[in-house]
């Protein structure tokens, strides 16, 4: 018997906006299509990162339109960049208020996905699960406020012990809690008390409908190509101090994306008197995006090691394997051992940037070695994290949760 279902996914981003909390919300919106459930996001205005919202937005409090078959209604935030403790406060503030306004447009469903922004989600998911009598999945892309703590993005006490008794409470809320990576179980556990039997985890997955293609490289350099958010989570000096060692080696490095920490590494690229790095702020569609990566030579996550963070798995991962290019993974935790598991890369320790120089050198050198990396990785996610295997799994708990 075919089984209807309206899951509700809660995004505050969502493409066209960057950074893998849209790229999680799109994944899991589209693999459940692809499974027959029908879906409906509720999204702010395109404004991540840099709070520029498109001209047909302004002035208006909502606006319905469909994304890739996906029904999508945008509700009002207003123009800030993600930027700084205080600007992403109220942009999440905002979005859980204007959020409500959706709720005649949507009509019943059976199950509540609080997508981002992290715990703060509950609170408008908690409106919508009353009103239909829905069960609540809350998403967990990052661990909050943990991982803030670690990007120095809140140090008072009394913010923390506010900002860990949400966690508490959205988690204790939630019907079932769904972490993108199981390294984020044990603080599940034992920090918060949640029962075991209540996680689900379920890797973030890939589009390969956007990497089906074949680009040849019209570059006579060796591309080494970042692309995603300019974070403290990410460590760029050790990218740069790379390219310095580099710079006579035919050695291009590319850095694509936008963030709070552009403008530094500008400043740090002409400091370095650097001619072998490009940094490119441009906001451009996945299908961009996923064709820059397979013209790419070598894809690199250049991670901090920040503990918290380092206990994630980024999106990107998915996406690199996925365009079948060898990566460069600077990790000392979660993403180093997927790499490693999945045999689609080199590891290495962050901030050792001269290690990074002689692992560019090695793939450059050894093409047939950078060939069976990006082959590795690309089976890997068709065996095991594609949208549509994702989407069945989270099909499956939404079926489970809507029962009980």
């Amino acid at each position: 018997m075919k089984i209807s279902l309206h899951v509700l996914i809660l995004s505050q981003v969502f493409p066209p906006d960057l950074g893998g909390h849209a790229t999680r919300a799109y994944n899991v919106a589209k693999g459940l299509m692809t499974n027959g459930v029908e879906v409906t996001v509720v999204a702010a205005f395109p404004h991540y990162p840099y709070g520029i919202i498109p001209r047909k937005y302004r002035k208006k409090i909502f606006v319905v339109e469909h994304l890739s078959g996906i029904k999508v209604v945008r509700t009002f935030v207003p123009p800030l960049a993600s930027k700084g403790f205080i600007n992403r406060l109220i942009l999440f503030s905002s979005f859980i208020i204007s959020s409500v306004i959706s709720l005649p447009l949507i009509g019943r469903v059976d199950a509540v996905f609080a997508s981002n922004p992290q715990t703060l989600s509950i609170f408008p998911a908690v409106l919508f699960g009353i009103t239909w009598r829905s069960p609540i999945a809350l998403n967990v892309d990052d661990l909050w406020p943990e991982s803030l703590y670690d990007l120095g993005m809140l140090t008072s006490s009394f913010f923390k012990k506010i900002s860990e008794f949400i966690a508490l409470i959205a988690y204790s809320v939630a019907d079932v809690i769904i972490p993108i990576s199981p390294a984020y179980i044990d603080t599940l556990l034992t920090k918060y008390r949640i029962r075991k039997d209540k996680i689900k985890v379920v890797l973030g997955g890939v589009d390969l409908a956007f990497f089906n293609k074949y680009f040849s490289s019209q570059s006579k350099n060796f591309i080494v190509l970042y692309v995603g958010a300019f974070s403290p989570a990410y460590n760029f000096d050790q990218v740069l101090y790379a390219a310095k060692i580099l710079e006579n080696e035919n050695v291009k490095f590319i850095l694509r994306g936008g963030g709070e920490m552009a403008s530094s590494i500008r400043k740090k690229i002409l400091k370095l008197n650097l001619n072998n790095v490009d940094l490119i702020e441009k906001v451009v569609s996945r299908e961009k995006v996923a064709e820059y990566m397979m013209r790419a030579d070598a894809l690199i996550l250049p991670l901090s090691g920040l503990e918290n963070v380092e206990k994630g798995i980024s999106s990107k991962l998915y996406e690199y394997q996925a365009a079948k290019k060898p990566i460069i993974c600077c990790s000392s935790g979660q993403p180093g051992r997927y790499i490693l598991k999945t045999k689609s890369g080199i590891v290495i320790k962050p901030g050792d940037y001269e290690k990074l120089a002689q692992s560019i050198i090695f793939l450059k050198e050894n093409p047939l070695n950078a060939q069976e990396l990006g082959e590795s990785g690309r089976q890997y996610v068709e065996k095991n994290v594609s949208i549509e295997l994702i989407g069945l799994e989270m099909k499956n708990i939404f079926i489970k949760i809507s029962k009980n």
